[in-house]
């Protein structure tokens, strides 16, 4: 069974998987889903907790030995493993789909890792997981979906937004949903409960968006002009090394020029299907000479990184970020 935190809810409602494996880079999400299985379990009587951190050279035998020898009368309790890297290895993997079939009935295995690669979705070890209990993605929540989330929250706390007050507040702490919780919360210390408007939100919300490079891939593939140059703003007031960004505009440029559905080049097609859409989208998108031309910019804008004109970057960065999301191919290249 595969859940999102969404449908956790109603599952837990349902009943109590015996194995669960929570796994996500959104650590609001991945908190909340573990708190609510560790509350679920706790009503259903496993009233004892054990915590696990596997690391390089974890004891996968004694941990298997262990759940071969419980008592019979031993307390039912949950069993809370934190994987630090979401690749346990072979032997981990395999001590993992052995954990599952020895786990006697009164204790849950719950498993916290950190977002699963979608190319490592089909080990062994997280179709076991899926099969003998459930799955939670605890994933970071797309542009489009944060406004709604941001507005069910809302809801749930009293709070009736008005035109535009979610979206602002969505916008404010984009690629933050800790502090879209905070400010939230805060809104309902000062508003109590009933209407939001979109001036009270502006009035109260700190701006609290924090991106990264890859976020700046995606919307530059999307060709989402304003919100690229939002996350530029957000980077370059974050302290992110005009390198870095510089690096990423140009690997989506060689990407675009590389994309095909055939093609051999792996890095193209990892990611899943939405990054195979947008490059998809992309390639159909740019002019392939428009596309050359931005690159052979962000080759000579290297050069001014690495010397004396290093702040020029960014109002550079933005120009190319925007040039190449308004290319399109009914346009000169």
């Amino acid at each position: 069974m595969r859940l999102v935190p969404e449908t956790l809810a109603r599952s837990l409602e349902r009943g109590l998987a015996p194995a669960w494996l929570i796994a996500g880079d959104e650590p609001l999400l991945v908190g909340e889903s573990t708190d609510a299985v560790r509350a679920a379990a706790r009503t259903r009587g496993f009233t004892g907790r054990e915590v696990l951190f596997i690391e390089r050279g974890f004891d996968w035998d004694g941990l298997l030995a262990g759940l071969g020898s419980l008592s019979l009368f031993a307390e039912r309790r949950v069993l809370e493993l934190r994987l630090a890297q979401p690749k346990p290895g072979v032997e981990g993997s395999k001590a993992l789909v052995a954990a599952l079939e020895l786990a006697p009935p009164d204790v849950l295995l719950l498993l916290i890792t950190d977002k699963i690669p979608w190319a490592d979705r089909s080990s062994a070890w997280v179709k076991a997981f899926e099969a003998k209990g459930a799955c939670v993605d605890a994933d970071q929540l797309l542009p489009e979906q944060l406004p709604g989330w941001v507005e069910g929250r809302m809801r749930r706390r009293g709070l009736v937004p008005g035109p535009d007050a979610a979206q602002l507040l969505a916008d404010r702490c984009e690629g933050n949903l800790v502090a879209a919780h905070q400010e939230i919360e805060q809104l309902a210390l000062q508003v109590g409960q009933g209407a939001v408007s979109v001036e009270a939100v502006a009035e109260s919300v700190a701006n609290s968006a924090r991106f990264h490079v890859f976020q700046l891939g995606e919307t530059l593939l999307a060709g989402d002009a304003p919100r690229a140059l939002r996350i530029l703003d957000g980077l370059a007031a974050e302290g992110e090394e005009p390198t870095l960004v510089l690096w990423c505009i140009a690997e989506e440029l060689r990407s675009i020029l590389q994309w095909s559905r055939e093609s051999p080049v792996k890095r193209l097609h990892r990611g899943g299907r939405r990054r195979k859409e947008l490059l998809a989208h992309a390639h159909a998108r740019v002019p392939r000479a428009r596309a050359w031309a931005l690159l052979g910019e962000a080759a000579r804008l290297d050069a001014i990184i690495k010397g004396p004109r290093k702040d020029e970057a960014w109002g550079t960065l933005a120009r190319i970020a925007t040039e190449l999301c308004i290319a399109r191919q009914n346009r000169a290249g």
